[in-house]
């Protein structure tokens, strides 16, 4: 998260996105969160997400356009956590941050159940989970926004400033390897059988499975128009990072996951060419992230706290820079 939202949050931001949610200090416990603040709450028995984050990083409209799409795969039967209206039936609250800028206030239904890791992987958990994937690919292809002020980002045309900011001076190298990457997918082809609306964040931290086995996804506020295959590649980087044998896990997964996928929608065999790419660009897009969020530099990955992305980031610069692929597996479906 950028310390200038950091800076700008305070008690009084988060007691007032309650008062306009209805929701009793008492009844809400933190939830971390990576690029937004997270609380759970409860009300009535069910329980909820809290989101906050600021327009730094997300302006109303693109919020709106993420609620919208998220209620629209809803009502088609996709399994996704619904957004809930505020106390006076506001999608979006908007608290002004006294600095010029606002913290915006979004809830969620709690996805049910339990992480993927703690449910244990399966071949038909990994099918479910292609399924998931698929209907949503399937389902975006008729979507249009409810308004059309709606925003959501384009890809790669938008959303990659952020990264390319924070590697102009910590590794000018990657940002080369980059913004190449960026020019050779920006030449791909873009239909309505190719190019969507996606969640491109679709990784185990991001749904939970409950009892029966069935998957609800949730945050999506990296979502954008986009190749149908990058929520592949990103599906896959992440099923493989940080493991011991990628190719290996590649091999376990992949063809359960694209059976599901297959039976709800149909993808093109020849793009899985472009998904290495897709994930070496992932790479060097969390690499940037990672050195943003902890305040280091391209070799300081031994003074990150936490054990994930610190395991992520050994390595990591002189990987990129010898042009190593991400995975040394054959997609194919």
């Amino acid at each position: 998260m950028d310390q200038l939202i950091r800076d700008r949050y305070t008690p009084d931001i988060l007691a007032e996105a309650l008062r306009r949610y209805d929701i009793a200090p008492g009844d809400v416990d933190e939830g971390g969160g990576f690029e937004s603040f997270i609380y759970h709450f409860t009300r009535g028995g069910e329980r909820f997400i809290l989101r906050i984050t600021h327009t730094y990083r997300r302006t109303a409209e693109l919020i709106h356009g993420e609620v919208d799409w998220i209620n629209y795969l809803a009502a088609g039967g996709v399994s996704v956590a619904r957004a809930v209206a505020s106390a006076r039936g506001e999608w979006i609250e908007a608290i002004d941050d006294g600095a010029g800028g606002q913290f915006l206030a979004t809830a969620f239904t709690h996805a049910p159940g339990r992480p993927a890791r703690q449910v244990g992987w399966s071949p038909p958990l990994m099918e479910t989970y292609g399924r998931l994937i698929g209907r949503m690919h399937a389902l975006t292809k008729s979507y249009e926004p409810g308004d059309p002020n709606w925003r959501h980002r384009t890809w790669p045309e938008e959303g990659t400033a952020e990264i390319e900011r924070a590697l102009a001076n910590s590794d000018p190298a990657a940002l080369a390897t980059y913004l190449a990457l960026v020019d050779r997918v920006s030449r791909l082809p873009r239909d309505r059988d190719s190019y969507g609306l996606i969640h491109f964040d679709a990784h185990e931290a991001n749904f939970f499975v409950d009892d029966a086995g069935q998957i609800t996804l949730f945050d999506f506020d990296d979502r954008a128009y986009n190749w149908f295959a990058n929520d592949i590649a990103m599906v896959l980087f992440y099923k493989v990072a940080n493991t011991a044998d990628p190719a290996a896990v590649a091999a376990d997964f992949l063809p359960h996951f694209l059976r599901g996928y297959a039976a709800e929608n149909r993808l093109d065999p020849a793009w899985a060419a472009p998904i290495p790419d897709f994930m070496k660009m992932r790479e060097i897009d969390l690499y940037a992230v990672i050195m943003r969020s902890y305040g280091i530099g391209p070799d300081g990955a031994e003074s990150i706290p936490h054990d994930w992305p610190r395991r992520f980031m050994i390595g990591r610069r002189a990987r990129i820079a010898g042009g190593v692929p991400f995975l040394d597996y054959e997609v194919a479906w």
